[in-house]
């Protein structure tokens, strides 16, 4: 049973402390205390928290340390055996904000809202902003199940949707961005006069290459293993192909068109890869590269920007316009389903651009 003492006030009125005490063998294991101006009032709170108390779990739930939205951003980070590169950025940024310091068990939706307006405030755009959101929904959503973290992910469902309805975050636009040949022979030439300066520079000519015809991520081109060519039906083994529900094991043989083949019989059996590059490395290369010779201005939004990722796209699209058939050309791609494939049908012109491209001989030697 809880107690109630009761004391005089400097003001000559009385106020009531109702304290309550819970032991467990032998030892104090929960205690508070509150006042009150009434003793009825007092009564009426120790039968309330009493019964509160009495609930299953409840004093250890109470005796719980606490814990932070950074500490369960650090637990999932540990547990994750596979996390793109973007979303570990993401999610250590979140770490960088006061949300990160706030209780696990007193984060609200208002808390999520606010800390969208401060992503908002830093010139973040709304795409940006639903990216660190969504990334951070993940965290609510296991940490309960998973650390016996209080993360409450009903809070951040709520706080999802008001976001959406009022416009601070939205869906990341669609890169639709394709090279112009000219814009490839400035960069062919731009890399072909560096790989005479640094011979030992990653060619990124037959990277770019590579890049268009077979279709490959930059990550998955660095990935690829010797042993993961079957020369005799022409074609490669894709390891880990990006799924949205599947990170790893998802290993797909994806067909290689004759040019995307006569780039890998050029590279010399130096490495168990093919490619011994890292995608971060043809990335910076490329983006620098890009600037360097304007084709990308300060200026230039986002989704307008030619990168790396633009020759998969441009390969893609070439593959219809050649007059592929969906089946054929996610037998190249590696996607499963049409809706995945249907925003590479921008097609711009019939037949193969690539004929006769003077740069095909060259990067195949």
């Amino acid at each position: 049973m809880g107690t109630i003492s009761a004391r005089k006030r400097q003001d000559g009125s009385s106020g009531y402390t109702a304290q309550i005490l819970r032991k467990k063998g032998g030892k104090i294991v929960w205690r508070e205390a509150k006042t009150f101006d009434k003793e009825r009032e007092a009564k009426a709170w120790i039968r309330w928290r009493e019964a509160e108390l009495d609930r299953p779990g409840a004093i250890e739930q109470l005796s719980k340390s606490d814990s932070t939205l950074a500490d369960a951003i650090d637990k999932y980070l540990a547990a994750k055996r596979t996390i793109g590169r973007t979303k570990e950025q993401c999610l250590r940024t979140i770490k960088t904000f006061p949300i990160a310091a706030k209780d696990s068990r007193a984060i609200r939706s208002v808390d999520i809202v606010a800390f969208a307006d401060e992503l908002l405030a830093g010139d973040r755009k709304p795409q940006t902003v639903g990216n660190y959101i969504s990334h951070l929904a993940a965290i609510f959503r296991d940490a309960k199940a998973a650390w016996d973290i209080d993360l409450d992910y009903a809070e951040m469902q709520a706080a999802q949707r008001t976001l959406t309805r009022l416009e601070k975050t939205s869906k990341s636009e669609e890169r639709t961005r394709r090279p112009t040949l000219g814009e490839l022979d400035m960069l062919m030439q731009h890399f072909a006069d560096r790989q005479i300066r640094t011979p030992h520079s990653a060619p990124m000519c037959k990277l770019i290459g590579f890049g268009i015809f077979s279709t490959r991520r930059q990550e998955e081109i660095t990935r690829v293993l010797w042993t993961d060519l079957d020369e005799q039906h022409s074609r490669i083994l894709v390891r880990d192909l990006k799924h949205p529900g599947q990170k790893k094991g998802n290993d797909v043989w994806c067909e290689l068109v004759p040019e995307a083949m006569a780039i890998i019989k050029s590279m010399p059996r130096t490495h168990p890869e093919i490619f011994p590059y890292t995608g971060d490395a043809i990335s910076a290369a490329f983006t620098r590269a890009c600037q360097f010779l304007e084709i990308n201005k300060e200026d230039t939004p986002d989704a307008d920007r030619l990168v790396f990722h633009s020759l998969r796209h441009e390969g893609i699209s070439r593959l219809f316009e050649m007059g592929r058939t969906i089946p054929l050309a996610a037998s190249v791609s590696g996607h499963r389903t049409w809706n995945s494939l249907k925003r590479y049908t921008d097609i711009k012109e019939a037949g193969d651009k690539y004929a006769g491209w003077k740069w095909l001989d060259i990067v195949c030697k």
